[in-house]
């Protein structure tokens, strides 16, 4: 019994011996296959833990550059902001321009029409200078041609003084003068040289006088002579039977003298005879001496001045 039972026990821990080999080996099969699968697993491990590492390098990089990129955006919108501004700037002077441009341009076309009405203006006033230019040119030759007639005019004038005064140098100063006024020759002759008091009869050596004068001045054909009366303002004698007051007076003492220088061969047409009374003194009638200065007889000789009208007239 006892073997029996020992045989027994051996053939159970035999057998048990048996499936504890098999077990081991399939256990030995595992563990080989789990440290494969851990092996790859470490190394995929590592492989991911490179490649997180790797990871965390590009979003750290990441983060730089976003930080970068922020900082840039920061600045770029800093100059956006600044371009706008610069934009809104340039924009507002675009419009002013535009503006101001249209007023230019109104002031431009204001300007080009005054400047071409003074284009006209300066081309009349041109055309005016032409013709001021030939018409200067012209009054130049007229003003040569009138400052010869004149020159002229004044010599005939000058050398008919000196005819009349040689004619009558052996008269006393006091009874005659002999000058140049306004481009005529006066000569002036006192009462007591031609006439007695009152009277319209012309004495002997007055007659003398005018007959030296008449000689003197009947060659010249030129000259017209004015015989004047003058008298003071003492009234006329009521009794007088040849006239009524001073005009009648001056007159006839006009009309005498001319009559002799008429017989002394001047000729009737170049002699005209007036009579001014006592309006026309040369002092004031205030006494003797005075009176007797406004008693007088002018005759006034005037050289032809047709030559000297024609000039002015064409002027």
């Amino acid at each position: 019994m006892t073997r029996i039972i020992f045989s027994f026990v051996l053939s159970i821990i035999f057998a048990s011996c048996i499936v504890s080999k098999k077990k081991f080996d399939d256990m030995l099969a595992q563990k080989v296959k789990a440290q494969g699968e851990l092996s790859d697993k470490s190394r995929q491990l590592d492989q991911a833990n490179a490649f997180i590492a790797q990871l965390n390098e590009s979003l750290k990089k990441l983060k730089q550059d976003s930080i970068d990129l922020n900082q840039n955006i920061l600045t770029n919108n800093k100059k956006l902001s600044d371009l706008n501004s610069e934009y809104d700037k340039l924009n507002a002077n675009y419009k002013l321009s535009l503006n101001k441009s249209g007023k230019l341009n109104q002031d431009l076309s204001q300007q080009r029409d005054q400047l071409l009405a003074i284009q006209s203006s300066l081309e009349r006033t041109r055309k005016q200078n032409d013709s001021l230019g030939n018409s200067l040119a012209e009054r130049e030759k007229n003003v040569k041609e009138l400052e010869h007639v004149l020159a002229k005019k004044d010599k005939a004038v000058q050398d008919l003084k000196n005819r009349i005064s040689n004619a009558l140098l052996n008269f006393k100063e006091n009874d005659l003068t002999v000058k140049v006024k306004n481009g005529k020759v006066y000569v002036s002759l006192a009462e007591q040289l031609l006439f007695a008091s009152g009277s319209i009869v012309v004495d002997k050596k007055g007659e003398g006088a005018l007959h030296q004068l008449a000689k003197a001045l009947k060659d010249q054909k030129d000259i017209h002579v004015m015989i004047e009366g003058h008298t003071d303002n003492v009234p006329i004698s009521k009794g007088s039977q040849h006239f009524e007051d001073n005009w009648d007076l001056s007159v006839l003492r006009a009309t005498s003298i001319t009559r002799i220088l008429i017989k002394g061969g001047m000729s009737p047409t170049q002699i005209t005879s007036a009579g001014k009374g006592e309006y026309s003194p040369v002092a004031l009638n205030d006494n003797a001496q005075n009176k007797q200065k406004n008693r007088r007889t002018e005759i006034v000789v005037t050289p032809n001045l047709d030559e000297l009208f024609k000039i002015l007239d064409a002027n």
